[in-house]
């Protein structure tokens, strides 16, 4: 291909700004953009057409008058007007992008007033354009047989991407930006998708009195209503809301969604090193945050009730690990009382008979409005037994994550195999539960 008689055949048909036709010849040589190339091509094009009028003038001049008005080119310009040529100059707007190139400046000043307000460490830039445009676009390649084109599109986010972090700092990330900023620069509209912000740590639960997740009261699903005094929820407590609401506020985001791995009754106390969570906070506006201030707001305010440890910075990745993580393993202390008296030798039972044993779940009665009906194998690797009085005992399990202890205990009319009480042949229940650890790597 040569590339001045292609560029000569472009401009005479259409007229061309700089970018637009240099942006044809986009894939011939390096460390340069593409208004660099176009405007290279037009001043090597005026000097040959200069060149030219010294055989044939007629052919020369019609070259400059092409250059001059299809190409913009003000070297083709003053050429003719240097060589005193009038010529019919009258301001068209570029064929393929309509002038937009030239408003580049301007809508990188809008983006940035945009963005005022948001912190962010990546971005991405995304570019909206009008069907016409692009249909323009593919003809045009396909008219003159160009190969070696880049599209507009691409263009346009290469340098509002290059002008952004100019001016701002940051860094690009393709994969997983901060803020993705949306721009179409034909109709100078701007959008920015924010993306969550999400950190994890995890959280002991020190009363048996909080829920881990809000529930919305069942009868006014949470407009208010007698049943709840008017508050709209089941439990006026809960560890989401707890350590939710302190990110909401410092990150001046829009919504919040709490993910741990596994959940613990209400009635029972999450201790030890505590449970691994992330809290998603949809649309923040502020990334700069000192976990350890937020930390501290959360203990003080949920003062005997819930603390938090260990936070830190996450990704939505982490999200689906932490899911795939209930079966991580659990260690629980319950205590447990019996109707009737039980002997040293029993307990001892206890532990020979589900130390290494796969205990067989049908989805017990307490939860089986809310999940479906199956049976679940869970493995025990350990079990301790300490009797505290006649008919109560204190029980140490380490065992499979998802394991209802609970209902190991009573035996849940049958639907565990084996339970405590069905070992024993004496009923049995949990008076108390603590989970003592859950053995999860975080990272």
């Amino acid at each position: 291909m040569d590339v001045q008689q292609k560029a000569f055949e472009l401009l005479s048909k259409y007229p061309l700004c700089d970018h637009c036709l240099g942006r044809q010849f986009a894939t011939l040589g390096y460390s340069m953009e593409n208004n660099v190339r176009g405007f290279s091509l037009k001043v090597f094009l005026t000097m040959q057409a200069n060149d030219l009028l010294k055989e044939k003038p007629d052919e020369g001049f019609a070259k400059l008058h092409v250059l001059a008005t299809h190409g913009f080119s003000k070297t083709a310009q003053c050429t003719l007007k240097h060589l005193k040529r009038e010529y019919n100059f009258s301001v068209e707007q570029c064929f393929m992008c309509d002038g937009t190139f030239d408003k580049v400046e301007e809508l990188t000043q809008k983006t940035l007033s945009v963005l005022e307000g948001y912190e962010f460490f990546t971005y991405l830039v995304g570019i909206e354009m009008p069907v016409k445009i692009e249909e323009r676009e593919d003809e045009f390649k396909a008219v003159f047989d160009i190969n070696v084109a880049e599209s507009m599109k691409h263009e346009f986010g290469r340098l509002f991407g290059k002008a952004l972090n100019a001016r701002t700092g940051k860094e690009v990330d393709y994969l997983i930006p901060d803020i993705v900023i949306v721009i179409n620069p034909f109709l100078g509209n701007i959008k920015l998708q924010v993306n969550p912000l999400f950190v994890g740590g995890r959280y002991r639960k020190l009363a048996r009195t909080v829920s881990q997740s809000k529930w919305f009261c069942s009868s006014c699903r949470g407009r208010g209503c007698e049943k709840c005094g008017g508050t709209g929820k089941l439990y006026s407590e809960s560890v989401e809301e707890f350590i939710s609401k302190p990110f909401l506020e410092v990150s001046n985001g829009v919504d919040s969604f709490f993910h741990a791995s596994g959940r613990e009754d209400i009635d029972a106390r999450m201790l030890g090193a505590g449970r691994p969570f992330i809290v998603e906070i949809s649309k923040p506006k502020k990334r700069f945050i000192d976990l350890k201030i937020v930390a501290n707001a959360i203990n003080t305010g949920a003062m005997g009730k819930v603390e938090v440890s260990e936070l830190y910075f996450t990704t939505k990745d982490k999200v689906r690990r932490l899911k795939k993580g209930e079966g991580a393993v659990k260690e629980y202390r319950l205590l447990v009382e019996f109707e009737n008296d039980v002997s040293d030798d029993c307990l001892r039972l206890i532990e020979e008979k589900l130390v290494g044993v796969t205990v067989k779940q049908q989805t017990p009665l307490r939860v089986l409005h809310r999940r479906a009906d199956l049976i679940r194998e869970r493995y025990i690797y350990k079990v301790k037994v300490k009797k505290v009085s006649l008919k109560m005992a204190l029980l140490e399990i380490r065992c499979q994550g998802g394991l209802y202890v609970k209902e190991l205990v009573s035996g849940d009319e049958t639907r565990t195999v084996p339970s405590i009480s069905g070992l024993l042949g004496n009923r049995a229940k949990t008076l108390k539960l603590d989970v003592l650890n859950v053995v999860m790597d975080d990272n």
